[in-house]
């Protein structure tokens, strides 16, 4: 970026008073604003991400955005698809951005809704039966607990190259055997329409039933379960899904299409100016690897099959983590001049001094702030030929201290990156707030609130 001395120096906007006491009282109102509500589950719950940003919210940009049938919406970090599935709700053309392949793959099945059910659910319990008279043949009941010894059954395994990849534990050697049992099954289905859906039936199963996986919201290992009914925990996720498809069946809504693309490319395959709203949740600067929140599945099902592939899956990513930055990255040139996100690198690296923080990841905290900011400034400059001039956008992002307990304002740097890059900034505005136990401050979750004039964006610094 040439230069960032437009600076915009925002206020930190502390929350109301009476808005604050509320949210000591009600600490379990403000603690549960990600979650699903029952009423949304419809669609959303096919398979969601833990930290996925609640429907709700989606909806209410929409409103306020003001947008109608004729208009197009775009979630270039679309993750598992809350924007795009609210949107097509509403009758709205969607158009989702992802990069981490499973999550590409579950959110292009979510708003996929041209699905037969009863055929879906009638091959399942065949696809099923198969499996059950395969584990049958060698002493295994999936509906009662195995009291055998394993050592006496052939288990399916991962390849080495695959197995590698998952976190210790995060699947038993029996239920997984059971689910390769199943995947064998399924994938001689794999050319029929119904298929996709499944294949994140098995997915959602998978992670929330059959793994010893526990999110909160980091991913874990709990207590490894023996033994647990893989088959009838597929074929609960399939009735889900077939049920929410017979609501819609003989009702007609927009297509949506997602593409498995880098969100700082996005004009190599969105048409110019095509885009008249933006609604999304970008990755925070912090030290979360969302690859690990997709790992068990995306190995087990194929996704990624060995450290080179997740490598380079992970090369598409704008940085947000140290187990993501490599040697050849630069975006951080993007924001070469920018004196805010300089002294908070600054001060990172002063800080690892010391503490005496000498590991190779944390050597990189400081870099991979640069990363990150140049990333999303990179994105936001490419962004621009595909709005249509009066485009609104909407980013929900947060406040970090995950670097060494140095603060990170988020949103008013992505606001202040916007402006540089030409956007106006029309407001942020408070989601909720988080109290961080390492600093003792109050986070926020912020949502920044853009707007594209379309003029002249050629001219604009880059």
């Amino acid at each position: 970026m040439k230069s960032m001395a437009t600076k915009l120096y925002l206020p930190h906007l502390a929350p109301d008073p009476n808005a604050m006491a509320e949210n000591q009282q009600d600490h379990k109102r403000n603690g549960s604003a990600n979650r699903l509500d029952i009423q949304d589950r419809a669609f959303h719950d096919w398979y969601r991400f833990v930290l996925s940003f609640p429907p709700h919210l989606v909806r209410d940009y929409l409103d306020k955005f003001r947008l109608s049938d004729q208009h197009v919406v775009l979630d270039p970090f679309c993750g598992t698809g809350t924007t795009l599935v609210e949107s097509k709700w509403r009758g709205l053309r969607a158009i989702g951005l992802e990069a981490n392949p499973f999550a590409h793959f579950a959110s292009s099945v979510k708003v996929d809704w041209d699905v037969d059910p009863d055929l879906l659910t009638s091959r399942a319990r065949e696809t099923a039966n198969s499996a059950l008279d395969m584990l049958r043949a060698q002493g295994i009941e999936d509906t009662r607990p195995f009291q055998g010894k394993l050592h006496e059954i052939a288990l399916r395994k991962l390849d080495p190259d695959a197995s590698r990849l998952l976190l210790a534990d995060s699947i038993s050697p029996l239920p997984l055997h059971k689910t390769l049992a199943l995947l064998e099954c399924l994938k001689v289905q794999q050319g029929e329409r119904y298929y996709r859906h499944a294949l994140l039936a098995l997915a959602s199963a998978l992670v929330f039933a059959i793994s010893n996986l526990r999110f909160g919201p980091e991913v874990g290992i709990s207590k490894p379960k023996r033994d647990v009914p893989v088959i009838a925990a597929w074929l609960s996720e399939v009735e889900k899904i077939a049920n929410d498809l017979r609501f819609v069946a003989g009702k007609s809504y927009p297509d949506c299409r997602v593409h498995l693309a880098d969100a700082r490319r996005s004009g190599d395959v969105i048409p110019a100016q095509s885009v008249d709203a933006v609604i999304t949740s970008p990755p925070y600067p912090n030290e979360k690897d969302y690859t690990r929140t997709t790992r068990l599945e995306s190995v087990v099902l194929g996704f990624i099959k060995n450290k080179a592939e997740l490598r380079e899956l992970k090369k598409t990513f704008v940085r947000s983590n140290t187990r993501g930055v490599y040697r050849e990255d630069d975006d951080d040139r993007w924001i070469a001049e920018h004196p805010e996100i300089q002294r908070i690198a600054h001060s990172i690296e002063k800080r690892r001094g010391e503490l005496g923080k000498d590991s190779g990841f944390e050597r990189q905290y400081a870099r991979v702030t640069k990363l990150y900011f140049g990333g999303m400034a990179r994105h936001l400059a490419d962004l621009r030929s595909v709005l249509r001039p009066g485009a609104q956008l909407a980013y929900v992002v947060g406040d970090q201290a995950s670097y060494l307990r140095v603060m990170i304002r988020t949103g008013e740097l992505l606001a202040d990156l916007a402006q540089a890059v030409g956007y106006e900034l029309v407001g942020i505005d408070l989601f909720r707030t988080r109290f961080a136990t390492a600093t003792k401050e109050q986070l926020r979750e912020e949502v920044v609130i853009l707007r594209w004039d379309g003029k002249d964006y050629q001219n604009r610094p880059l």
